[in-house]
């Protein structure tokens, strides 16, 4: 094997994975995807009833019309015409009722900013974030100390506070630095996307045209170490002790997994890793007889403050049709949590019992017996934590040992986690490694 013609393994075959084996495999490597579960796609992976045409994700997930680098990459595989761009209509709380908050018209008729001066700052704050790119500077300031100067207390107390809380929890809130805000306003999208037949299929398809084209993917094959061996090379020990050498490989799992898998890095890299925090996600999904929402709304926004036990509700067959799913009504009952929540320890029964009342809140006609069957993912890698300056806490994606890679969601910094930015680090990742 010439050093033009290296073998190179990725271990997780989510959208980072994938996308970094197109890329290695174009260049005429030999390429080695492993994964430890039974198909491609990680945390945007999906499952289906068997009288479903389309698959459901385990953690709610869509597009935004600005994700550029995945819709570049559909585009690339020739497959834009099975992406799909529904106008579902997403929903602000305030005082025990739900309020259209996905346009500037529904944004200015929305009665929790009040009126006047409180809407002209919220306006301007989110012009100025729209278009400014200099975000390095906002990384030394919390979001909740620019937000309220800028925008105002009341602003901030109505707005942005009950999404810090229920996206970083009571610990982290106040600790977020406002690059991480600037990033999901500066990009974002009110129109939503999906791939026909869902993300698994689409996963399913990129995995395959990889298959077609030469890569290896391993399924049901969990890597337990890497490490370097005499000849130099990288050797990748799986789940049943087997090992196999390679010139290359590239990690994109969580930075906790990374750290179990190469021991061998250098203490100050493996520091680096370890100290990246980020909150884990409890998801509930469930097929109903009946809509729950009586106005259609596809995202519910709840703050904590509000009494519910979740953060978010996501009707999914109000962006979806329900003839996708034959006939059956899905709903997402979501919650970012950090890794030592009661809920990550509860059964899925336990879950059941406490979240069914309050859907009552959303529609007073709903009863248990609407449910057909209720699903629960957990993760405890979901929403990585960016403290302040939190650009100098980023570990290079090319790590201390020659030859090792590494690309999580946890290096997309300043941008939030997501499919597309899975998408970007994975062939950033390859195209170092193919310089290198």
């Amino acid at each position: 094997m010439t050093d033009k013609n290296r073998k190179i393994a990725v271990i997780g075959a989510g959208f980072a994975g994938l996308s970094a084996a197109l890329d290695l495999i174009k260049a005429g490597h030999e390429v080695v995807v492993f994964e430890a579960s039974g198909n491609p796609g990680g945390l945007a992976s999906g499952f289906k009833e068997e009288h479903w045409d389309w698959s459901v994700e385990r953690f709610y997930h869509h597009w935004f019309q600005s994700d550029a680098h995945l819709l570049g990459l559909i585009e690339e595989l020739g497959w834009s015409d099975q992406v799909l761009f529904p106008k579902p209509v997403s929903v602000m709380y305030h005082k025990g009722k739900f309020y259209p908050f996905d346009s500037i018209k529904a944004a200015l008729l929305y009665p929790g900013l009040g009126w006047g001066i409180n809407k002209i700052r919220f306006g301007l704050v989110g012009l100025y974030l729209r278009f400014t790119k200099n975000w390095k500077p906002l990384e030394k300031v919390t979001t909740e100390q620019w937000m309220r100067s800028k925008a105002g207390n009341f602003v901030f107390e109505s707005m942005w506070k009950p999404m810090l809380d229920g996206k970083f929890g009571e610990n982290w809130s106040d600790k977020v630095n406002m690059a991480w805000m600037w990033a999901r306003l500066h990009v974002r999208t009110t129109r939503l996307g999906t791939f026909e037949g869902g993300f698994q299929r689409f996963a399913d398809k990129f995995a395959r045209k990889l298959t077609e084209d030469g890569v290896q993917i391993r399924y049901k094959q969990s890597v337990n170490k890497i490490s370097k061996n005499p000849l130099g090379r990288l050797d990748v020990q799986t789940g049943d002790e087997q090992s196999e050498g390679f010139d290359q490989v590239l990690v994109t799992l969580s930075p906790g997994l990374m750290a179990k898998l190469a021991p061998d890095l250098p203490q100050d890299y493996l520091g680096e890793l370890l100290k990246l925090n980020h909150m884990g996600a409890v998801v509930m999904t469930l097929s109903l007889k009946h809509p729950l929402s009586p106005d259609g709304y596809y995202w519910y926004n709840i703050p904590k403050q509000a009494g519910y036990p979740f953060l978010s509700l996501v009707e999914h067959t109000n962006f979806l049709k329900p003839e996708y799913f034959g006939g059956d009504h899905i709903i997402y009952i979501g919650d970012y949590l950090e890794k030592d929540h009661p809920n990550f320890s509860k059964s899925d029964q336990e879950l059941l019992d406490e979240f069914l009342p309050h859907l009552k809140k959303i529609n007073p006609k709903f009863e248990a017996d609407w449910v057909k069957k209720a699903w629960v993912s957990k993760t405890g890698y979901a929403q990585p934590i960016p403290l302040l300056d939190h650009s100098k806490n980023i570990p290079s994606l090319q790590t201390p040992i020659d030859g090792l890679w590494f690309a999580s969601m946890s290096q997309v910094y300043p941008w939030d986690r997501g499919t597309n930015f899975a998408v970007e680090i994975g062939r950033r990742a390859a195209k170092l490694m193919l310089e290198n």
